[in-house]
């Protein structure tokens, strides 16, 4: 059996790689990005199919199951006998890679027993990468090094999914931090700022699955940061037999 520091660089590998196929698709201004509809109605690109093929090639040898947005979705009663997976996201935030900004990422997790212990999330245009395992820490790589500014109370928020609810749990923070600051943001960048101390919460009332969320968990929890359900306070735990995540809190 492969030692975690051992799959943390699959893991990184896996994600770089997807990331310089996602990119060549990006970079290229005559690619068809061939969007179709998946069944929830949610946008699936050749980027998407890409990654998903590439880190593949990665994760199999590993001989570790895959839950991927993107692969095939076994019935829960075969997949509640795997105590380790990796769940994945080949391209977290597509329809931030179709509107161009940039603010997409690749998630791969390690989880175990229902709890994330290691994540990696990079992502491609800034060339960020993201990485952490339970119990050892968790770290950030870009090509520059920046600090954190001083800053007021900060709260991350979806830029595509801003609910009424979580709108309404933001106007409660600003009573409590009139000074508040509201940044907005794509994909699994917004447990990662959480995690690296550009932002204090993450509050999400909204619909997310079990990878939009895997990687960032374990890469928040080995930040020293907590992720729990919105409503009971209890940790997210993951390879559920309904796959949606419920609301959840990301802080610090």
């Amino acid at each position: 059996m492969k030692k975690p520091y051992e799959l943390l660089d699959v893991a990184i590998r896996a994600a770089l790689a997807a990331g310089r196929d996602i990119m060549a698709i990006y970079d290229d201004p005559a690619a068809d990005f061939g969007i179709e509809r998946k069944a929830d109605n949610s946008p699936l690109t050749r980027a998407d199919k890409a990654a998903h093929a590439r880190i593949m090639t990665f994760l199999e040898p590993t001989d570790i199951p895959v839950l991927s947005e993107e692969g095939a979705h076994l019935p829960f009663e075969v997949r509640r006998h795997w105590q380790r997976l990796w769940i994945v996201d080949p391209l977290d935030g597509t329809k931030e890679f179709i509107k161009r900004n940039g603010e997409f990422t690749v998630n791969i997790a390690l989880v175990e027993d229902g709890t994330p212990v290691m994540g990696v999330i990079y992502v491609p245009v800034k060339e960020q990468l993201y990485y952490g395992i339970q119990g050892e820490g968790a770290w950030k790589q870009e090509p520059k090094t920046q600090l954190c500014p001083p800053r007021p109370y900060t709260v991350v928020a979806s830029r595509s999914h801003l609910s009424p609810e979580t709108e309404t749990f933001i106007e409660a923070l600003r009573r409590e931090h009139p000074d508040l600051q509201l940044v907005s943001s794509g994909s699994s960048l917004k447990i990662c700022l959480v995690a690296e101390g550009r932002a204090d919460i993450y509050p999400r009332h909204a619909p997310t699955m079990e990878w939009d969320t895997a990687a960032g968990h374990a890469i928040a929890l080995a930040a020293g940061c907590r992720v729990v359900d919105a409503t009971t306070g209890e940790p997210l735990t993951y390879n559920k037999e309904d796959l949606h995540n419920p609301w959840f809190i990301v802080r610090r």
